[in-house]
């Protein structure tokens, strides 16, 4: 398992269109995704459980993927967190 923690910078948090798009992303790997907010950890490919964490700009959270394409999950979905768009 490989994971990474990432302060989003998506202006306007991890909202319906950003998180379309984590999961659209997370849905091309074949490794488990997984996304933690604190003590609450979702499917990273669960559109519906990631806007359950209403995560805001500014908010640590954690990427996790379990699977034969794990580093390149973590590294591709945490830029997108990362990114200020």
């Amino acid at each position: 398992m490989k994971e990474q923690s990432v302060i989003v910078q998506l202006e306007s948090g991890l909202h319906a269109r950003p998180a379309s798009e984590f999961v659209s992303a997370a849905q091309r790997f074949s490794s488990k995704i997984s996304l933690q907010v604190g003590d609450k950890t979702v499917d990273g490919k669960s559109i519906l459980g990631i806007l359950s964490l209403a995560v805001a700009k500014g908010t640590q959270v954690v990427v996790q993927a379990d699977g034969q394409d794990e580093e390149e999950a973590v590294r591709a979905l945490t830029s997108i967190l990362a990114s200020a768009q």
